[in-house]
Parts: C-alpha cells; structure tokens; sequence
C-alpha cells in the first residue's frame, strides 16, 4: 500500500473518532441542556401557586383555545388578593 494512502486511512480513522468523541459530548450537552429547561418548567410551574386542578385546567383551556388570558387573569386577581 502507498504511504499516501495509508496517511489517508489513518487520517479518516482519527477524524472518526473524534466525530464519535463530540457525538457523544454533543448527547451529553443535549440531555444537561433538557434538565436545566425540565428544571426552570418546574420553578415557573411551583411560582404560579397554583394547584394541580387549577394547573389541569389552565393547560386544558390553552390547548383548546390557544389562549389563557382569561385564566391568567383570574390568578393575577387571586394573587392580587393574598396580598
């Protein structure tokens, strides 16, 4: 076999494990990157103090309508309230 192209050989067999390297590094960027969104979803969530028949209902009326307005405004007077 010729030295070029046992050069490219080896070459092709680095750059492939260096795709595999940040492949795997790019997962684990992906999944911390999922838990920190899981993590502020549930900080946002636990902030409304709402309670889970409230929080059922809230996500019922914006998956139907696309709007929540109407709910949200509901909790800003209760929270109104409590103050």
């Amino acid at each position: 076999m010729s030295k070029k192209k046992e050069k490219v050989i080896s070459d092709i067999e680095k750059t492939k494990e260096k795709i595999s390297v940040l492949q795997s590094k790019l997962r684990e960027l992906e999944r911390q990157k999922i838990e920190i969104e899981n993590t502020e979803i549930v900080e946002l969530v636990r902030s409304t103090k709402m309670n889970t028949s409230e929080l059922s209902a809230f996500f019922k009326a914006y998956h139907e309508k696309n709007d929540a307005s109407f709910f949200i405004q509901k909790q800003e007077e209760i929270n109104h309230e409590e103050n």
